[in-house]
């Protein structure tokens, strides 16, 4: 690693730390800026006013706002986010519990991604102008177009309740719990035990969810390689390979996709980052049990401690996301400066 990839690096840390301070702040700020008492919304009318009291002492609500601010981020550091409001839980807990369910529901949603996008903007540089050109490039605007939730819900209604082919919500059939939970993704705990009627029922589940994200992102994503493949396909190179006699297919899809790779890595990290803070629509509309919709529901019940915390694991998850792309993108083209 060279001296100014180090310094990239440790330049692209330090300003990570602002960002997610800035983020925090604003978060933390509005959910108390927000009408209502969260005493009241979380034990509901009826409890006596000692009952609130010792509610909102055991919860730091009873300190002021820049007391609980500063407790707050001293406990981030620590990774210690306290107890939920709602449950007799550590928060850092219900983040393990539900974040591998969005990991992987963003991992196959990758494949949807990278595979349409990839497969389908090669084709069309390939075809520059003729009607399959045309009709990706509609195809893919339109998709991009379309609100998650709604093709969600089409996919229920047609896939789901019509065909009966496919399940449209949860991770798994009810009744149906893994023996052994060794990384919390469970077609891949599935594989790993030899659980392949547990595989088969998660790969069910996570079909309707990942082609909904998946297809939604891939539209954009088709159009940025397409139009880098257009600009590989002009350079000397090809045309020094299609004077010696090299085939098309070869050309476009061994040579001149590899070259275009280097920008589309920077958007496959952005794109897996997006799918991440897309999963939320995604997991309310198919009930899927994940770390979006854990905050979705947290919301409602106005739970600060677990809000505030899975949106800085967000935030950190992002960051380091964007971060280890950064890197790969200085190893792939060493011609980059910093």
């Amino acid at each position: 690693m060279s001296d100014r990839l180090r310094k990239y690096i440790l330049v692209r840390l330090l300003l990570t730390i602002p960002m997610l301070l800035i983020l925090v702040s604003i978060v933390f700020v509005v959910l108390r800026v927000l009408p209502g008492d969260p005493a009241l919304a979380i034990l509901r009318e009826g409890a006596s006013e000692e009952q609130l009291d010792a509610f909102r002492a055991s919860m730091g609500l009873d300190k002021t706002i820049p007391e609980q601010y500063v407790e707050f981020l001293s406990g981030a550091i620590r990774l210690d986010f306290g107890e939920s409001m709602t449950r007799d839980r550590l928060v850092i807990d219900e983040i393990k519990t539900f974040f591998p369910a969005t990991v992987e529901l963003a991992l196959y949603s990758m494949v949807v991604v990278a595979g349409m996008g990839i497969i389908s903007g090669a084709y069309a540089a390939k075809n520059r102008k003729s009607p399959a050109d045309y009709t990706i490039r509609v195809a893919s605007i339109v998709l991009y177009s379309i609100p998650i939730f709604w093709l969600g819900i089409m996919f229920q209604m047609y896939f789901g309740a019509q065909l009966g082919w496919l399940p449209v919500f949860g991770r798994l059939t009810s009744g149906n719990v893994p023996e052994v939970s060794i990384t919390g993704l469970y077609t891949i705990d599935a594989l790993i035990t030899g659980d392949f009627d547990l595989f088969i029922d998660a790969i069910k589940h996570l079909v309707l969810p990942a082609m909904t994200l998946g297809l939604v992102l891939g539209g954009a994503f088709a159009r940025l390689t397409r139009a880098n493949m257009l600009v590989v396909l002009e350079q000397d190179f090809i045309t020094a390979g299609r004077a010696r006699g090299i085939t098309e297919r070869a050309l476009v899809y061994r040579h001149g996709l590899r070259n275009a790779f280097i920008p589309i890595i920077t958007i496959l990290g952005l794109q897996f980052a997006a799918l991440l803070a897309g999963a939320i629509l995604t997991e309310t509309t198919f009930s899927w049990p994940g770390l979006g919709r854990l905050v979705v529901d947290r919301i409602f019940d106005r739970d600060f401690t677990t809000v505030q915390a899975s949106i800085l694991f967000f935030a950190i998850v992002v960051a380091g996301i964007n971060l280890l792309v950064d890197i790969l993108y200085g190893f792939i083209e060493p011609r980059i400066r910093y």
